[in-house]
């Protein structure tokens, strides 16, 4: 890797940190208060009848416009980490096709009703098991003089594991709706654009493994993700601020 692209991989990860700096303080500026609950559930002995009950409890309120602002800090921090100190070993890992990725899918199932805290918890496992198959997928198949064909078995299994989230969150619209009190529009513009992005980091994947087309320089591929990241978090951010968040 040239020093030209060097230089513009850091000046691009530099940029996306202040973006998402701003985004971060704007949020939290503009926002009014707006949380959200975070609930146990657990079985509870009802005295007269004596049978198990199903029942729950608040366990703390939940900011949104904080935790809105919290991932896009993260995504900040991290495009400065990479334009910073950790620029050396990030070319160096880009020379042998490894790099990470980031999601924000607890926030999303949150606007749809999912409150529970162990569904939360599992939606965030689930999403940190897909970018880790990711990640195993670049670390497996680390360019070598003798290319081989990648291994695709860390990529189906990162894909079973994100889908799940999904299929949850896709229940939990069709359930709210059956009942007569379905998410406002603004969490199906969501729903369907995170979504869709979400579909084009595991294209940009595949193509980057194919090389298809401009895919074949990996860097094409770096700033595919980059791009597609920002986007992304930018998406979410705003439709969560113009939907619930504006004075």
């Amino acid at each position: 890797m040239g020093k030209k692209t060097k230089k513009s991989l850091k000046r691009l990860n530099l940029i996306m940190a202040g973006v998402h700096a701003i985004q971060a303080g704007l949020i939290l500026v503009l926002s009014t208060s707006f949380s959200l609950p975070v609930i146990g559930s657990y079985l509870k002995l009802n005295q007269s009848s004596g049978n198990l009950e199903p029942s729950s409890k608040v366990l703390f309120n939940l900011s949104l416009p904080v935790l809105i602002a919290v991932f896009l800090l993260i995504s900040s921090l991290a495009h400065l980490i990479i334009g910073t100190c950790y620029n050396k070993k990030y070319n160096r890992d880009l020379q042998n096709n490894i790099n990470k990725t980031s999601v924000m899918m607890v926030a999303i199932s949150m606007l749809v009703g999912i409150y529970n805290i162990v569904s939360l918890s599992l939606v965030f496992i689930l999403v940190a098991v897909m970018n880790l198959t990711g990640l195993i997928m670049e670390l497996y198949n680390q360019k070598s003089e003798k290319t081989e064909k990648p291994n695709w078995l860390s990529f189906k299994v990162g894909s079973l594991a994100g889908i799940a989230p999904w299929l949850a969150i896709a229940f939990t619209f069709w359930l709210s709706a059956d009942s007569g009190s379905s998410p406002p529009t603004f969490v199906y513009w969501i729903f369907v654009s995170i979504f869709l992005f979400f579909n084009c980091f595991a294209v940009n994947m595949y193509l980057q493994y194919k090389k298809i087309g401009p895919w074949r320089n990996y860097i094409f591929g770096e700033k595919v993700y980059i791009y597609l990241s920002l986007f992304a978090k930018s998406a979410l951010a705003w439709q969560v601020f113009i939907g619930t968040l504006r004075p």
